[in-house]
């Protein structure tokens, strides 16, 4: 619900500063146009609705704000998360002498606080101010750019949009300073040149007196000072409750490689990996948004208070299992094993692919593809033609794997491995990858048709599919890691593949997938084929040319 609140409330900030820094940007067109422009800006901002929404926000998200510093175990931030943070702690001093001096007079003393007014305080007659007024409008801009950066950037679509979003974000505070300094010379000039105009505009605008200034002095301090207060109580009581806490026993993180943090509760996982040094990735901030700071608990797992709502909906939208959670969320009370399950330095790119993958024992339909005699081919041909006729073989394969509603396990050589069902059920799968396998038929024969200038003789293939229960996720070393499927499966379904060699094939299918595929394989051959370490043999069925299997209506919902 805070998190609810947070952003609710700076959505409505955020907005409020971008019309502002808009109606500013109308100076570069003139005075008629900045004056009319902030006519519709007080029109909305300044109506009852607006004027609860604005304030509203502004004191929940302080609220807000000053909570998590309370609960924050570690003030340890990465270096954006460290900047809108400290951009945020400056803008309460900022705001509020521009407030107690726009709308504070003018609700109190009957100020007509409008641009004219604006300019002649902010540029003729205390620049200091206008610089003031400046800072406060980047700061606050950058501190809502960078909190609406840290929601958004986890979305699909933000990536492609990072640099019109980038290219916004710095044009238009640009475009408000060029404004305002535009319309400040305009008036100043009017303010140098005609005396009488500039006692007409003071009489006008109900200029501020001495009891008005003195109001406005006082309070201006008096809203520092309780500021500052409430920020020094809040980070009292923070300390007072991690006092409290080292009272409590310790408690034991161990990390694997006989790595151990003792924490005192209620530190969350992520923190102490933070206080710890042990590099930990967090995407999102430790906001509870993201999953790249999952853990896989171990012994100690029995101890933990279950995920809450916003956790468990994470956990579920990631598809990850059982004894994973989120290290930015848990706070254990008992000695704990973790294991960090990404890489730290992964980027949003990353989360994207993962977040779409399926960890743990999964059954699925494994597809072998491999090009026949590929070698012998090789050998007659320049390195640079080997190259071209494999990138071509790959597109075409890749693509019918991918139309089929499969996924690219990997490239392994001449060979392909691909995975389907991972996000289906197995009968779904079964139908998606024999479509697959009848589309890499049809895709070489074209592929040999299009290239029978460059190959002497047409590329043969051989494809293999069978269905089983795999152990699924990221497994390697650095830069050398990757999401693959592991088991015995997979061993039989590379069997079945080279199996296409001895039956003289081009498709082999183990019984099992044409049976939960509902495709009756009757009229081909049946075979019993024996595999290294089974006991029994596999069922399977000799398909001389894959594009002769039926075309298999699929399920219209693609697999994520």
């Amino acid at each position: 619900m805070l998190k609810r609140i947070r952003l609710g409330s700076g959505l409505v900030l955020f907005v409020f500063v971008a019309t502002h820094l808009v109606n500013h940007a109308w100076g570069l067109a003139s005075l008629e146009a900045l004056a009319a422009a902030r006519d519709v800006f007080v029109a909305v901002w300044r109506s009852w609705p607006g004027t609860v929404a604005l304030y509203g926000a502004l004191l929940a998200h302080f609220a807000v704000v000053l909570w998590s510093l309370y609960e924050r175990r570690t003030l340890r931030l990465k270096p954006a998360e460290l900047a809108q943070v400290a951009l945020g702690a400056a803008i309460p001093l900022l705001l509020v002498q521009h407030v107690l001096g726009t709308r504070g007079l003018h609700e109190i003393f009957g100020t007509v606080d409008d641009y004219t007014y604006e300019i002649l305080v902010l540029w003729v007659f205390t620049p200091e101010n206008g610089m003031i007024q400046m800072v406060l409008l980047a700061v606050t801009w950058g501190h809502g750019c960078l909190g609406l950066h840290f929601w958004i950037k986890l979305k699909r679509w933000y990536r492609p949009a990072a640099p019109w979003l980038l290219a916004f974000a710095v044009i238009l505070p640009l475009a408000a300073a060029a404004g305002f300094v535009a319309a400040g010379r305009e008036i100043a000039a009017l303010a140098r040149t005609d005396p009488f105009w500039l006692e007409d505009a003071v009489a006008a605008l109900n200029w501020p007196g001495a009891e008005a200034l003195a109001w406005y002095e006082t309070w201006r301090f008096r809203g520092w000072v309780a500021l500052g207060g409430i920020l020094a109580l809040v980070m009292l009581a923070r300390y007072a409750r991690l006092a409290i806490g080292r009272r409590r026993g310790m408690v034991r993180l161990a990390y694997g490689g006989g790595r151990i943090v003792e924490i005192r509760p209620p530190t969350t996982v992520l923190e102490a990996s933070r206080e710890a040094g042990i590099p930990h990735a967090s995407i999102c901030g430790g906001r509870g948004r993201c999953s790249t700071c999952r853990v896989r608990v171990g012994a100690g797992a029995e101890h933990l208070e279950p995920a809450s709502a916003e956790e468990a909906r994470v956990l579920r939208r990631a598809g990850l299992p059982e004894r994973v959670r989120l290290a930015c969320q848990l706070r254990p009370t008992r000695d704990l094993e973790v294991t960090p399950l990404l890489l730290a330095n992964v980027d949003p790119r990353e989360v994207f692919r993962r977040s779409d993958r399926r960890e743990g024992e999964r059954e699925v339909a494994i597809l072998f593809a491999d090009i026949r005699s590929f070698t012998r081919f090789a050998e007659k041909k320049l390195p640079y033609d080997v190259v071209f006729v494999l990138n071509c073989y790959f597109r075409s394969m890749g693509q019918a794997v991918l139309n089929a509603g499969g996924e690219i396990d990997k490239f392994i050589g001449d060979g392909v491995m691909a995975l389907f069902g991972a996000a289906t059920g197995p009968e779904e799968a079964c139908r998606r990858a024999l479509t697959a396998a009848r589309e890499m038929g049809a895709a070489l024969e074209e592929l040999n048709a299009s290239l029978r200038n460059d190959l002497g003789e047409p590329l043969r293939i051989g494809i293999g599919v069978h269905l089983g229960s795999v152990i699924m996720g990221e497994m390697g070393f650095g830069a050398a890691t990757s999401f693959t499927a592991i088991g015995d499966a997979v061993n039989t379904a590379s069997r079945i593949e080279t199996a296409t060699k001895d039956y003289g094939c081009q498709l082999v299918v183990s019984e099992e997938v044409a049976r939960r595929a509902g495709v009756d394989l009757g009229t081909h051959a049946l075979h019993a084929l024996a595999v290294r370490g089974r006991s029994e043999p596999v069922a399977v069925r000799a398909v001389p040319r894959a594009a002769d299997l039926p075309e298999i209506p699929l399920s219209a919902r693609r697999p994520r």
